[in-house]
């Protein structure tokens, strides 16, 4: 049995824990988790879910603040004797000494296939660029930023109505098999990682608030890509009589006009003319209140002027 030690902490990270923990090959020794956080409207301290399914199995459960900086959690693992650390958005970046820790190496799974897409919002960027594939990839882990040799990659296509939600749940969902492949072929030395290639790194950045403003002189794809992009995390919005406006699901149609201008309203939506083409606003979530469709939420305006 391969002994590892698995970091993780939101859910996207949940089939994998789940898998390896139930795989005949692998044994899950201990769990590496963020700190409980406050959630929800009344602030209440709440375990992730990694921590919450190591609980119900009596697996040993570590929360460090910053792993680097505490030595006795470190000491810890060490007694654990693991082959491997696995990391998959675990959130904290690990020293050398904690790297030096494993038998063999710790391995992460990475939502892109690099070395494209380094750094923290990788599904993200790669709705937003337009980008028609992207995938996962498990890779050895070093001090710089998901520069590592390659072990295995999956491609994953994206389609036009593609949006983050819906990759996280298909990346979730390929990723534990991946893990286990990788796991077992170092061990067995049938994959011989490769060094990733230089000429293609790009990173994909952590969003600022700034992007998730819709300008409406931007063209209707780049407009529509920006909306699946950022799907619930956080979701692009618009301003309208100073209260924000999520835009939860679009498609871009024909028209043009005036960017920001109102072409059209039917039972689907509000056509809006955008830089270039025109951009079909069908599902919104007002400030205050739940998702609605946009016409909807437009008819119900008291003070309509036909622009966005």
């Amino acid at each position: 049995m391969i002994k590892v030690v698995f970091f993780g902490t939101p859910k996207i990270a949940l089939k994998s824990l789940e898998y390896l923990y139930n795989s005949d090959k692998i044994e899950v020794v201990a769990v590496v988790t963020q700190p409980d956080k406050p959630s929800g409207r009344g602030h209440k301290m709440t375990a992730s879910p990694i921590k919450e399914f190591a609980i119900v199995h009596n697996l040993p459960v570590f929360q460090p603040k910053s792993i680097r900086k505490e030595p006795e959690i470190q000491s810890e693992l060490q007694k654990l004797e693991p082959d491997f650390f696995v990391t998959f958005a675990f959130g904290q970046i690990l020293s050398q000494e904690v790297l030096d820790i494993p038998k063999y190496e710790t391995i992460n799974l990475h939502a892109s296939l690099l070395p494209k897409y380094r750094g923290a919002n990788p599904i993200q960027r790669a709705i937003i660029n337009g980008d028609k594939e992207t995938g996962i990839c498990t890779m050895i882990t070093e001090l710089g930023l998901d520069c590592g040799d390659v072990c295995l990659k999956k491609v994953i296509p994206i389609s036009d109505t593609t949006n983050c939600e819906d990759l996280f749940n298909t990346i979730s969902e390929d990723s534990p098999v991946l893990l286990e492949k990788t796991l077992v072929g170092l061990v067995d030395k049938t994959i011989t990682p490769q060094p990733q290639c230089e000429d293609g790194v790009c990173m994909a950045n952590k969003l600022t608030k700034e992007e998730t403003l819709i300008d409406w002189t931007n063209s209707a794809n780049d407009i529509h890509n920006l909306v699946r992009g950022i799907y619930k995390f956080p979701s692009a919005y618009f301003l309208h009589n100073n209260k924000i406006i999520k835009v939860m699901q679009t498609c871009v149609c024909e028209g043009s006009g005036k960017p920001g201008e109102i072409l059209d309203i039917s039972k689907d939506g509000l056509k809006v003319a955008c830089g270039n083409g025109s951009l079909k606003l069908v599902r919104i979530k007002p400030e205050g209140k739940g998702e609605m469709n946009a016409r909807d939420w437009y008819n119900g305006l008291k003070e309509k002027n036909g622009v966005l």
